[in-house]
């Protein structure tokens, strides 16, 4: 399937895991793609020789999206590079550590806020003016969202709720020129898990979906191709579940 053919994509957090696998099916549908990454250099070049043997053009860029001179700069360089924004896909963001209301720096408030809401509003306000009308965004909420998360990670809850409304309001705005949707993904197999999630816990959390496993990166990304592409294009607004019948909305 080539139904992005000759498109540009940003991939936002595109170096690893979900972000990763965006990147690469967005590719295998034709699409050039920007991904960047924070810290996951190995990856993010992994990534870029994984697009490039698909026949495509990958950029790999560096950067702290809660700067607005870095989210400028990687807006600049895909300009630069493929002349227009097609589709952003923003996956950036994270738990950054599980904290209690109770026990919660103000530090640590900003910058889950930060990193997860802030860097989307960033990345949006400097791609809308460069993509045409067609185009499409694809943000990441969570079923955190949904359900308020697991201990210590209100914070990140919240940031993900906002996304969720961030997504139907930019909708509305955008429309009808630019579609704006939001995954929500449950339990996904990552490297967030890997860090914040004991082992015992995904497991009786996998065995609670109607499915009894965990989701992978690759599903994600599938589901995220189709909200970029044409064939969701009655599509906007939507905050879609992918959990495996964890939770439903």
């Amino acid at each position: 399937m080539q139904d992005m053919q000759g498109k540009t994509a940003i991939v936002a957090g595109g170096g690893r895991d979900i972000g990763k696998a965006c990147a690469v099916e967005l590719a295998k549908r034709g699409a050039n793609i920007v991904l960047t990454y924070h810290s996951s250099s190995a990856s993010a070049e992994q990534a870029v020789n994984e697009i490039e043997n698909l026949g495509v053009q990958a950029l790999a860029l560096q950067a702290d999206l809660t700067q607005a001179d870095q989210v400028d700069a990687v807006v600049k360089k895909a300009l630069a590079t493929f002349e227009k924004i097609d589709c952003l896909i923003h996956v950036s963001g994270g738990l950054i550590d599980r904290v209690k209301i109770s026990e919660m720096s103000d530090e640590h408030w900003h910058k889950v806020m930060d990193v997860n809401l802030t860097s989307l509003f960033m990345m949006t306000r400097a791609c809308i003016p460069h993509m045409p009308k067609g185009s499409s965004i694809v943000t990441f909420s969570s079923l955190a969202a949904r359900d308020g998360g697991g201990g210590g990670a209100v914070a990140y809850a919240t940031s993900k709720g906002a996304i969720m409304t961030f997504t139907r309001g930019l909708a509305k705005e955008l429309g009808p020129d630019i579609r704006v949707n939001s995954l929500c993904p449950g339990i996904i197999s990552t490297g967030f898990h890997d860090t914040f999630t004991p082992d015992d816990i995904r497991e009786k959390v996998a065995g609670m979906t109607a499915l009894k496993r965990e989701g992978s990166a690759e599903e994600v990304a599938k589901a995220a191709a189709f909200l970029a592409s044409d064939e969701s294009s009655y599509i906007t607004g939507a905050n879609i579940d992918i959990n495996a019948g964890l939770y439903f909305s």
